[in-house]
């Protein structure tokens, strides 16, 4: 059936599922203002918005998370009550959560079917059961792994795909993917289409949350927009387009164009000279100057977030030079590369650079407490005047030093961690994929940042998997492939053409030296 076909069939079919109204009030905010939103048997309907705009608080009204001050759910014609995420699973309807929630002791088969072992007499579980069900689900996948196999022994590509396998136990009538390619390699994104596909062909309706417009447009039908809590519209996605949809989503237009810097680069602020650790990377060399960025470009295990891991102290490199400032340099922890002017903002923010559970002043000054320290106390008024800096400089959005972090929009919980790092003045700012996870507004406010950044002096590098965004915000970019830095585009030099290339091992001339 082709998408044509489909969306036609769309706009003639009743829904699976639909929510009307919804309304959902929070202390001095109203999150949900009266929204609705359906999806039809056989479609892939996108709900998209900012962080914030609120899509996740309609989801959890829909799994019984939270309960709707006004409105209705209806699955099929009848109305119901949500109550619980297993009240919804009952009604056939399933979620994939961007953030696992995995048992990493238990095999896979327990995380799949958890809380629903097949049994034998006397309460028993039946394994021999359990692992054939698991196996039959995996091979669907086309995963290299097993029913037998200890969740928390898998790469986090590969726990998604665990989480996927969970939707496939029951007889889903709406399943819902939440930003389910994050964690993804181009390999794992094809099966999960190809899921996907099935999954249409079965009838199932699909509601898809993603900020990743290439994939938007790849797969879905329609797609419906929510800003500042309130329904926008839906479109048709093959009668749309990218600038109409950023526009229904953020209200304006945003600048993609490719970055031209404007001011004088300063003197080298690092430099790498042959640069190798173990089989993860080889031999790379390069340099960052004062006011520039360097965007690293390539594949899922090309050596990217290996070599930012290498300058912060947190693997050792089996050959070459570190020099900062012209002085060759060891790195044998973060307090080493914090001391020499190193900060690394990582590509989990949310696993590795922040407590979630700590609020957001202590999030900011983590790394400096014992400096902070007045006595055996912590000087509360020096933590919050460094919080309250970086809150006005970066346009963090938060009612006050109080509020936890976990509270915030991915967009702010990400400058939470940059102020963190530039509260510690480094000279050099490594940034690890700076707006995974983030939508559309807020990735234009994190790139122009970067570039506001590099005016000011740093030497900035920034690690990314998405070709319009390392081709935005970089003045040179590293481009990597199987641990080795293949080329070193100019920003007057780069092409699309160039970029895929060097990724791809298929262009060798001009390797950086």
């Amino acid at each position: 059936m082709t998408r044509q076909t489909q969306s036609a069939e769309t706009a003639n079919s009743k829904p699976v599922l639909r929510l009307e109204g919804i309304v959902k009030t929070f202390p001095g905010v109203r999150a949900l203002d009266g929204v609705s939103f359906d999806v039809v048997p056989g479609e892939v309907h996108a709900l998209m918005g900012e962080n914030g705009a609120g899509k996740s608080t309609l989801m959890k009204v829909l799994g019984g998370i939270y309960q709707p001050d006004e409105g209705r759910i209806l699955v099929g014609e009848q109305a119901v009550v949500m109550t619980s995420p297993l009240q919804a699973k009952s009604k056939g309807i399933v979620f994939i959560h961007q953030e696992l929630s995995l048992a990493n002791e238990l095999t896979v088969a327990e995380n799949v079917y958890l809380g629903e072992l097949p049994r034998k007499s006397f309460g028993r579980v039946d394994w021999q059961k359990l692992y054939a069900q698991t196996n039959e689900i995996l091979a669907k996948l086309k995963v290299g792994f097993n029913a037998k196999t200890r969740v928390g022994d898998l790469s986090i590509a590969n726990q998604q795909m665990v989480e996927i396998a969970r939707a496939l136990t029951v007889d889903a009538k709406a399943v819902i993917f939440d930003e389910p390619t994050a964690s993804l390699t181009d390999a794992e994104k094809v099966v999960l289409f190809d899921v996907i596909a099935d999954l249409q062909a079965q009838g199932v309706g699909i509601i898809y949350i993603s900020h990743r417009m290439e994939e938007i447009f790849k797969i879905t039908d329609r797609i419906s927009v929510l800003r500042d809590g309130q329904y926008r519209g839906t479109l048709v996605t093959d009668q749309t387009n990218e600038d109409e949809v950023t526009q229904l989503m953020i209200g304006r237009k945003l600048d993609l164009s490719r970055n031209a810097s404007h001011h004088e680069l300063g003197k080298v602020a690092i430099e790498v000279r042959g640069l190798s650790c173990g089989g993860l990377f080889q031999d790379v060399s390069f340099e960052v100057r004062e006011g520039e960025v360097l965007g690293f470009y390539g594949l899922v295990g090309a050596g990217r977030t290996e070599i930012a891991e290498t300058l912060f102290g947190l693997r050792e490199p089996t050959a070459g030079q570190i020099l900062v400032r012209g002085e060759e340099v060891h790195i044998h922890s973060p307090s080493d590369a914090i001391a020499r002017g190193i900060s690394l903002v990582p590509e989990d923010r949310k696993e590795q650079g922040l407590v979630l559970t700590m609020s957001c002043r202590d999030n900011m000054t983590l790394p400096q407490v014992e400096d902070l320290k007045a006595g055996p106390f912590v000087a509360e008024g020096a933590e919050i005047a460094i919080f309250d800096k970086y809150r006005d400089s970066l346009d963090i959005r938060t009612p006050g030093w109080r509020q936890l972090v976990g509270n915030l929009s991915g967009g702010n919980q990400q400058k939470i961690v940059i102020g963190k790092w530039l509260s510690m003045h480094p000279s050099v700012l490594i940034v690890d994929e700076p707006t995974r996870g983030i939508d559309v507004g807020s990735k234009a406010v994190i790139h122009e940042l970067i570039r506001d950044l590099a005016a000011q002096g740093y030497a900035v590098i920034v690690i990314s998997s998405e070709m319009p965004e390392v081709l935005h915000v970089s003045d040179r970019i590293a481009a990597m492939y199987s641990g080795k830095l293949m080329r070193t585009f100019s920003s007057e030099e780069v092409s699309e053409d160039g970029l895929i290339q060097a990724i791809s091992g298929l262009s060798s001339d001009k390797v950086a030296a």
